[in-house]
């Protein structure tokens, strides 16, 4: 069974253009550990890399083009909460929303300590919600 981390991947590449083109080949690290369904731990994960594309190590796009990475990372964003929406699931799209928003007031304020915080309690909600 394929990952989803590398099934983001496959997605991103069949996509093609510019994140297209900064794929690695060997994904790994998923974050989402127990996941209700595969969908759902491909949301996540594009959630996780459009975060660690802002602020961190991503791990499925590789780039050294810190506007590319930044637009990446927004891509990713949208994905996941787009595909959320399209699931109906409006509790997790806004569970999402909040930890995205709380993980940019975390680093602009210079406390990365508060988006990992974000992140345990945001997949902890997720989990809590289904």
């Amino acid at each position: 069974m394929t990952g989803p981390l590398a099934r983001l991947a496959g997605e991103l590449r069949a996509e093609g253009g510019l994140i297209g083109d900064t794929l690695t080949d060997a994904p790994g690290g998923d974050v989402t550990g127990e996941a209700r369904s595969a969908e759902y731990a491909l949301i996540v994960e594009a959630i996780r890399e459009g975060y660690e594309l802002h602020y961190g190590d991503a791990r499925v796009v590789r780039t050294d083009d810190r506007d590319l990475a930044l637009l990446a990372g927004d891509r990713l964003y949208a994905l996941g909460l787009e595909r959320l929406a399209a699931l109906g699931d409006l509790e997790s799209v806004a569970i999402l929303a909040d930890l995205i928003s709380d993980c940019a007031k975390a680093h602009a304020e210079h406390a990365p300590e508060r988006a990992e915080a974000a992140w345990d309690q945001a997949t902890a909600a997720l989990r809590g919600a289904h």
